[in-house]
Parts: C-alpha cells; structure tokens; sequence
C-alpha cells in the first residue's frame, strides 16, 4: 500500500516575505505540509535535527551561513532529506557547488507553483528538477573545465613522454640536463596534474588520451 502521508516540507530563506509565501502556497497543497522555517543556514541545520523534514526548499544567500554549506552539513547528517536549491542567482558557481553539496535540484524563484509542487514530488523519490539557467551553467562549467593533461605545461610533456618510454628519475635528470631532483618534481607533478597516483597508471592515461606522440 502506498504511503499517503504528506511530503514534510521546511523552508530555510532569510527574506521574511519569501517565507511567508512559500508557507501559503504549502498550505493548500493537500500532499505538502510545512512543518518548519528558517532564516539562514545555521538555523536551518538545527531546525532540520527538531523536525526532520523530507525536503528542504534552500536559499543560498543567506546571512551567518549560506544555503550551499547548510546543505553539505545536512546532507552528510541525515542523507534522506532531500535539499531543493530555490534561489534568485544563477551563477553557474553557485549551482555547481550546491549540486555539488548534495542539493537534487536547483530552482530560480520565478518558478511557477505547479512547477515547484512537481519539483518537490520528485525530490521526495530522489528524481532531480533543474531550471534550464541551471542546466545552461552546468554546460558551461563542462565545456570550461580542462581534460586530463591540458594544464601540463611543455617541460611536463617532455617529461611524461620519457616516463612513457620506460624512463625512471635519473635516466630522464641524464637526458634533460637536470638535476634529479628536479627530474623527481616534474614526475610528481605530472602525476598530480593527471589525477594519478603512480607511473604506471600516468602511462595509461597519456597513451589512452593521446597526450604524447
């Protein structure tokens, strides 16, 4: 049989008059119940121990704490409540670090009162809602961000093709004409830069993403 209880609701926003909106337009929804408010992101986080809501409606710019660290904080504390990003910003920083935290959707306050009733339905069985703002930043955000090797500068190219052939520290210190220890510092950044922990695996990922000839 399935569950009819109501979607418990709490919504953290430090405008007075977002609140009280928010709560009437809760109010006649017979499947949401509001059952707390919050004025910034520390509030919010002991409110959420008191009541234990299902979904969370979350501001991000808030005095004392922000919207993005109450919803890591409440996530990492009590990972069946689902956080709702409800904001009037769409920097794409702001909807990467807050998806980032944990938040299943972002939502800009324009949103209309169906949309949001069906965004807030979905959290509760953990499908994701994204205003296009949203989804536009995160494609954004991806185009921006460099692939494995980009950052690598040319001396670390050198390098990581030596390491390729077969070179260890002194033999590519010999055929550089450096120091083995700077020989051992290019390594030990490239190896940081490609996000790997050993050689063998900086072998592999610079064959498989073509990054030497």
């Amino acid at each position: 049989m399935a569950d009819s209880s109501p979607i418990r609701v709490m919504i953290v926003d430090d405008h007075d008059m977002v609140r009280r909106g928010l709560a009437a337009f809760l109010k006649v929804k017979a499947d949401l119940e509001l059952v707390g408010e919050a004025g910034n992101g520390q509030q919010a986080i002991v409110l959420c121990e008191q009541v234990q809501p299902d979904v969370i409606l979350m501001d991000l710019v808030m005095p004392k704490m922000g919207g993005t660290a109450a919803t890591q904080v409440i996530r990492e504390r009590w990972p069946h409540v689902q956080v709702i990003a409800l904001t009037s910003f769409q920097e794409k920083e702001l909807v990467r670090d807050v998806l980032h935290a944990g938040a299943i959707s972002y939502l800009l306050k324009n949103v209309s009162v169906d949309d949001l009733t069906e965004a807030i339905r979905a959290a509760h069985v953990g499908r994701s809602t994204l205003a296009p703002e949203a989804t536009q930043a995160l494609i954004q955000t991806a185009d921006q961000e460099p692939g494995p090797g980009d950052n690598l500068t040319p001396r670390e190219h050198e390098v990581l093709a030596l390491i390729v052939e077969g070179l260890n520290n002194p033999d590519i210190a010999e055929r550089l004409s450096v120091s083995r220890s700077t020989a051992r510092a290019h390594v030990s950044n490239i190896l940081s830069k490609l996000g790997v922990s050993n050689r063998a695996e900086a072998i592999v990922l610079a064959l498989r993403q073509k990054l030497v000839t």
